[in-house]
């Protein structure tokens, strides 16, 4: 199975911008790419997806209009743009490949696996 490693978490005042990276080694096929937020104290919720098939994306309410998924196939790494930012986005960040090609939209988290340590995003004056 895939196996992926985020990057590119940091500490950015509301309103900046972050890019999250997503580099996928070992077999690097995958159904879909999804991105999660667990901030304290809270549930993984699921943010985003990009399909492998066609590259269709879907992002949840509390993210849409503001952040971006994409992909570059030569790099074998998805990429979670994030403009915007406002303090209720912080959370750590990870990406999991989906088990199958089906699964449920809201994401939920027990159709992905193979997750990784995340990368930590602070939206703080």
């Amino acid at each position: 199975q895939v196996q992926l490693v985020e990057s590119g978490g940091d500490l950015v005042q509301p309103g900046g911008s972050l890019r999250l990276s997503c580099a996928a080694s070992g077999s690097t096929f995958y159904y879909a790419i999804g991105w999660f937020r667990q901030a304290p104290g809270k549930e993984r919720e699921g943010i985003s997806y990009i399909s492998s098939s066609d590259g269709s994306t879907y992002y949840a309410d509390s993210v849409k209009g503001r952040f971006t998924v994409s992909r570059d196939n030569a790099k074998n790494t998805v990429y979670l743009q994030m403009n915007s930012l406002k303090p209720e986005d912080t959370a750590v960040y990870y990406c999991a490949p989906a088990r199958n090609m089906w699964f449920r939209i809201p994401l939920e988290s027990a159709d992905f696996g193979s997750w990784g340590q995340g990368t930590q995003v602070t939206v703080s004056s």
